[in-house]
């Protein structure tokens, strides 16, 4: 309900527009990032600052996390000044993508602490997170659902997928990657064929082949040359590795998840892990000799 105290740690660009939606809600807010920059913005809007994630615990009964990479996120949860030493925290939304493994590993640790681990992965951006229009996947006992949902549904649309942590984290962000590839693929060839980059995105959105990629990140990150959708390739390329080593694992064969994760591998190589994934694009225009341009 509006006016709750709640804790979030990890004020990144996920992050620091999900903590605007809760502020925005009325709820009050007691945050923690390493980055002064990033937190500046939310301390003028009325949040608290804490010098570390247990601080955060010691303040609010409900934290929720945004962080990077699954490393981070059982440190942040189970480490030296981590969630689990703070004295108030009964729950943890963890809104990172982190793989089964690890959401499993931070369930376990968590509940030895006497704090329920709610594994929350969220899709859609951060023109989604500003705009409260993510995909919230949620997975925690059906009980704690009534809890945490009307929290997180000021994120976006809330999808429960199940009671076993990690249930959350499978397939998304490697359809929105793939989407991505074969479009790049499809619109250079297209181009050096000699056809309108603009003529050739509006037939295929007018046609059963458009997808996320060629209706949402062309238009307005390759066509202009920006490349600055807002998601990192880095977060990307992790995201796909873990759903693929997931899949490995179940024994569920990935061949085209394998060569998705690749040209990740290759786009972090060029342009680097903090680079707007879209570069994508610019790997294949290389390739092809060629520029997909509005």
């Amino acid at each position: 309900m509006p006016g709750q105290s709640l804790g979030f740690v990890g004020i990144g660009r996920m992050g620091g527009p999900m903590v605007g939606r809760l502020l925005d809600a009325g709820h009050v807010l007691t945050v923690f990032d390493t980055s002064e920059q990033a937190v500046q913005p939310l301390l003028a809007r009325g949040a608290t600052r804490a010098g570390s994630a247990a601080e955060v615990a010691s303040a609010a009964e409900i934290v929720l996390a945004s962080l990077p990479t699954p490393d981070v996120v059982q440190q942040v949860a189970l480490g030296e000044g981590g969630v689990a030493q703070g004295t108030k925290a009964k729950i943890l939304i963890d809104l990172s993508t982190t793989g089964p493994g690890v959401a499993s590993r931070v369930a376990k640790g968590l509940a030895e602490h006497g704090i329920q681990a709610v594994d929350s992965p969220v899709s859609g951006g951060v023109k989604g997170a500003r705009d409260g229009t993510l995909a919230v996947m949620v997975a925690c006992p059906k009980p704690l659902l009534e809890t945490v949902e009307p929290i997180v549904q000021i994120f976006g649309k809330v999808f429960y997928v199940g009671d076993k942590p990690g249930l959350g984290q499978v397939g998304n962000n490697i359809l929105s990657a793939a989407a991505m590839v074969a479009s790049a693929e499809a619109l250079a060839m297209g181009v050096k064929a000699g056809v309108d980059p603009k003529v050739m995105l509006a037939a295929i959105n007018a046609g059963s082949g458009r997808n996320s990629a060629t209706q949402d990140k062309f238009p307005h990150a390759v066509l202009p040359g920006t490349f600055d959708f807002g998601f990192a390739t880095g977060l990307l390329y992790k995201d796909v590795r873990l759903c693929v080593d997931e899949a490995e694992a179940l024994g569920v064969p990935m061949v085209l998840g394998a060569v998705v994760r690749q040209m990740l591998a290759v786009t972090q190589a060029k342009y680097g892990a903090a680079s707007d994934f879209t570069s994508i694009a610019k790997v294949i225009e290389e390739w092809a000799g060629v520029e997909i341009r509005g």
